[in-house]
């Protein structure tokens, strides 16, 4: 491969423009390594080109925050000298070509960006999207990615304790694997990548460098076609026994003052980490690649300084220290090797067998990235529909049968059955409810982490969609009695150059930083994922929210399951029957029409720090949010978690359907023992609830409705898919 790199028909993603912005940066035509760095630096999954302008928007700061977007991870105060460490992460193209590997290795991405700040993993959680179930591919994409997740979280001994998983035809030929890794560290031994400081060893450590991955982000950076198989060696290749030695061995070296900057090698790998290292530093580096471990022989500039072999990182060390390091990873049975010196030179230069490979200067490399105001058109607005233009089921009970045996509200016991759990012996909250509850080891402490989001609404409405995907996660957290303290984001959309799919983006970005603003609940960190589209046919736009809140006693924290015989049963919030994009439309009336439920901010933080204070209170004995489907479905959730009906007496004031299908926001269903105190707590609080029946019996009961088994309900939820997965005709 010739290392030149006279102006290319193929200019790697680079547009026209790029391109002769890199020629006024270097004085001259770049060689081919140095392209390749302008490209993946510069590509969409990198530099943010097309998102940034936006994402500057959102609140990223409050009391609690102690460090926002710009390194690796978030990091929270969450008292007591302890932080909580998170991000969430897309591996959404590999996932699509090599499902096992893409979604092991970005399982092992995020990992590496949590622990690389000094915290060590706790928890990870995972938000998928797959096609249409009678897709010939969607079997084996889900069957692909959920060993992929459990392969490597269960080898590293990290629980996976929730998650979200839906299905839809827009994602037929662009799956989501959004990752998420919450971990925990001392706020006195928190670990940045800017490597400050003149004459310092960079050093390499982990695993050896292979051809695998090269140009994964510029690959990610792009809409897919028919030849999309043809990407199958862009997929790197994971080893979660190497990260788990990788792990071991950082966090015993972080344990000294050794390190003074560490950085994972993650997207573009060796460049990525060795750029962002010199820039916030403000250093110049120089590294000799004849010194970096390789797998491979012969390997290029070009292909190490690419390449996205997985478990590496890049550290820059204290001098004298590296024979420390050294004894630290031998021991592990890990690579180490000093690469380089940082320097006052403020360039990259790449050293390759007694020739300069590259040289280019780190400020404008970083600082001219481009940043893009892409034209957008705003989301037309939809007509907000009655009850009585959604047609009502002939029968309550079968109709609510149906929907908690369909493949969106289906039980994932199938899924989360394959990771580990329990691993580390601190999960409390286990898959399956509102939020998962992870106590922080030692104490009485538990972090609760919920993701959620629902592409319908952000389709319909992207300004109210971003709200509710905010408000959602939030709520989540709220229910099992914790406060929510912040959120990380995964905005996954199409095509940002059509004007349609940026307003998408751009709505859900405006509805996230109004609900964070008004819910106190910042982002701190995140992922934009574009491109998510075959020959033109784009993702439902689907900007996932992981959320992150503390219970300062997890022996108050509350599940969703109904608990005792003669509880009351209530809903808090108004319910006004919003069928509009609802899952009770879509599935069961064939329709998609109307406006999503709005939003009501302040309601939302109001009804939520009502629940949350009752829980805590001693009050409310069990709470579910109320989402996809509505009343009905969220009150089956509560049979079928706790083995036990209920008789739902209440009368509703409009069509039968709309009460118990409707998806109106910011309400929970919630059981307590004392009717009178509850209600008296909720009027002082201006918090609208009704008293709607009885905790009790084998069935659940509404209204006029036929009664339903506990066990029937429990049967139709747990059925659909282990018998889809089992079926090998797609």
């Amino acid at each position: 491969m010739s290392d030149t790199a006279e102006r290319p028909e193929d200019l790697m993603g680079l547009s026209d423009e790029e391109y002769d912005t890199i020629l006024n940066i270097l004085g001259r035509t770049p060689k081919l390594t140095e392209l390749g760095i302008f490209s993946v630096m510069w590509s969409e999954h990198c530099s943010y080109k097309s998102s940034k302008f936006w994402l500057k928007t959102l609140p990223t700061e409050g009391p609690q925050v102690i460090q926002g977007p710009g390194e690796n991870a978030g990091v929270i105060d969450i008292g007591d000298g302890l932080a909580a460490i998170f991000k969430i992460e897309s591996h959404n193209h590999p996932s699509f070509i090599e499902p096992y590997q893409g979604a092991a290795t970005g399982v092992g991405g995020i990992m590496r960006d949590v622990f690389t700040m000094g915290a060590r993993p706790v928890a990870n959680m995972n938000a998928l999207r797959f096609g249409a179930p009678e897709h010939p591919k969607t079997r084996h994409l889900m069957d692909g990615v959920v060993s992929g997740i459990g392969g490597y979280g269960n080898c590293m001994g990290v629980p996976t304790v929730g998650g979200e998983v839906n299905f839809d035809p827009a994602y037929n030929g662009n799956i989501l694997v959004n990752a998420m890794t919450v971990g925990i560290a001392s706020t006195d031994k928190i670990f940045y990548s800017a490597a400050a400081g003149v004459g310092l060893p960079v050093v390499y450590v982990g695993a050896k460098t292979g051809s695998d991955g090269i140009h994964g982000a510029t690959m990610a950076s792009a809409a897919f076609d028919d030849d999309s198989a043809e990407k199958r060696p862009t997929v790197q290749v994971g080893d979660p026994f190497t990260e788990k030695l990788l792990l071991e061995a950082c966090l015993e070296l972080m344990a000294t003052d050794a390190i003074i900057a560490i950085q994972d090698m993650g997207a573009a790998g060796l460049t990525s980490s060795s750029v962002e290292m010199a820039d916030k530093g403000k250093v110049g580096i120089t590294l000799n690649l004849d010194h970096v471990p390789k797998r491979e022989t012969a390997m290029t500039p070009y292909e190490m300084m690419l390449s996205e072999s997985q478990e590496r990182m890049l550290m820059v060390l204290k001098p004298g220290r590296e024979d420390e390091a050294r004894a630290i990873f031998d021991k592990w049975e890990l690579d180490l090797a000093v690469i380089g010196k940082t320097n006052d030179s403020q360039r990259l230069v790449l050293e390759w067998q007694g020739e300069t490979a590259a040289d280019i200067p780190v400020p404008p490399l970083v600082a001219a990235a481009p940043e893009y105001e892409r034209p957008w058109i705003a989301t037309p607005p939809r007509a907000v529909i009655c009850a009585a233009e959604v047609a009502a089921p002939v029968d309550i009970a079968e109709a609510l049968l149906a929907l908690v045996g369909s493949p969106d509200l289906c039980s994932r016991r199938w899924v989360w059955e394959q990771y580990d759990h329990m691993v580390m012996a601190d999960t409390v909250g286990r898959p399956g409810g509102d939020a998962a509850l992870v106590r922080v080891h030692g104490t009485k402490k538990a972090l609760a982490i919920s993701t959620d989001c629902t592409p319908r609404y952000v389709l319909a409405n992207p300004v109210e969609g971003g709200k509710q995907a905010v408000a959602e996660a939030w709520r989540n957290v709220t229910a099992v009695g914790a406060t929510p303290l912040a959120m990380t984001n995964n905005l996954n959309f199409g095509n940002p150059e059509r004007p349609e799919i940026m307003g998408q983006l751009v709505g859900a970005v405006q509805g996230m930083g109004a609900a964070c603003l008004a819910l106190e609940a910042p982002i701190v960190s995140g992922n934009v994922s574009l491109y998510n589209e075959t020959n033109g046919e784009a993702i439902l736009p689907t900007p996932v929210i992981g959320c992150v809140g503390l219970i300062d006693d997890l022996t108050n924290a509350v599940g969703s399951a109904f608990i005792n015989e003669g509880e009351a049963v209530f809903i808090v919030g108004e319910t006004a029957g919003w069928l509009g994009c609802s899952i009770y439309q879509r599935d069961q009336a064939g329709g998609t029409a109307g406006a999503p439920p709005p939003v009501d901010l302040e309601i939302e933080r109001r009804h939520g720090d009502f629940v949350r204070a009752a829980i805590l209170d001693g009050r409310v004995t069990a709470c579910h949010d109320v989402s996809d489907g509505g009343l009905a479905v969220a009150l089956a959730e509560m049979a079928i978690a706790g083995g036990i009906g209920a008789e739902i007496t209440a009368t509703p004031d409009m069509p039968a359907h709309a009460w118990a299908f409707g998806e109106d926001q910011s309400r929970y269903i919630v059981t307590c023992t004392d009717t009178n105190a509850f209600i008296t707590a909720a009027t002082e609080a201006e918090v609208h609830v009704t008293h709607i029946g009885t905790v009790g019996g084998a069935a659940l009961t509404l209204f006029e409705a036929e009664p339903i088994s506990v066990a029937a309900l429990s049967e139709a939820h747990l059925r659909w898919l282990p018998a889809y997965m089992a079926s090998r005709e797609a």
